[in-house]
């Protein structure tokens, strides 16, 4: 089946204030433009519908990956290929690296970008999962000022966030991980390279001065409507030592949390299996990522 894109106006902005305005102007017929790597393939199924496309890729404010005492941000139109590539990105947050790294195929991670992974809100989005463990939070502006938002609140549903009309995403902030901590993210798709997440997960850890887990989050992609964190496998793992059995605990926590559906790519009972096989491996890594901050 050929799917076309439907009739549309296209409109560049240079500015946020400029974006604001379209937005304003064209109402519920216009949606913002940033990679397209999903909005144009939801305008031509049908799942999501547009009369004016406002495209951001002109801001400039928009772009770059910075790290600051606190820190990082990264600019919302930052592509996943730079993201991808940052070395310092690579060497402090390695569970987004192994993200980015198995996401799409090449020339779709070079043109889609950071906050059009997280504000469409696709269940089987990678990125989500890994910034939710890291304690992400989102930049949003409007005219009315900016406000910072934890990424756990801000999906409210489906291809559905807590996002006002007029608010535009501008950046992911993520706070440098401390000593003895670990995050990992380990995903299974159909087809290397070009192929959606069947299920996901991705876990850190924060030890203890002995060894014990101090803190920890785990998160799931594809396996339910909206990313989030897990809260069961979380207390499975606090307070206990960092072995099979704790994991084998949240990973059971995790399965029994998750609530897959079953499509082309896989049944509900199939990725229940993969999230307990998927949130031991991210575990088992995040821990060894912990014990190397630690030593």
């Amino acid at each position: 089946m050929i799917l076309y894109l439907p009739e549309v106006e296209f409109h560049e902005s240079s500015s946020l204030e400029e974006a604001s305005a379209l937005l304003n102007k064209f109402g519920a017929d216009a949606r913002l433009l940033a990679g397209g790597t999903e909005l144009l393939v939801d305008l031509k199924s049908g799942r999501r519908f547009a009369k004016h496309l406002i495209s951001l890729q002109s801001v400039a404010t928009l772009r770059g990956i910075q790290f600051h005492p606190k820190g990082l941000s990264i600019g919302a139109l930052t592509t996943l290929s730079e993201l991808n590539r940052h070395f310092h990105v690579r060497r402090v947050f390695p569970a987004i690296h192994d993200a980015t790294s198995q996401m799409a195929a090449v020339q779709i991670r070079n043109m889609a970008t950071v906050g059009g992974n997280v504000v469409c809100a696709v269940p089987c989005a990678d990125l989500p999962p890994v910034l939710l463990v890291l304690g992400a939070s989102v930049t949003a502006w409007s005219p009315r000022g900016r406000r910072t938002i934890r990424l756990e609140s801000l999906f409210a549903g489906l291809r559905w966030t807590v996002l006002n009309p007029d608010e535009i995403l501008t950046s992911v902030e993520i706070p440098l991980p401390g000593h003895g901590f670990g995050a990992a993210y380990a995903r299974f798709s159909l087809r290397e390279g070009n192929s959606v997440a069947v299920a996901a997960s991705a876990a850190s850890i924060q030890l203890h001065s002995d060894g014990t887990i101090a803190d920890a989050q785990v998160a799931l992609g594809a396996v339910s409507p909206t990313p989030r964190l897990l809260v069961a496998a979380r207390e499975a793992l606090i307070g206990s030592e960092a072995s099979e059995e704790t994991f084998d605990q949240a990973s059971a926590a995790a399965m029994a949390d998750c609530e897959p559906i079953t499509d082309v790519r896989g049944s509900s009972e199939f990725r229940r299996e993969l999230v307990g096989i998927l949130t031991k491996r991210a575990l088992t890594l995040a821990l060894q990522r912990a014990r190397e901050k630690k030593a």
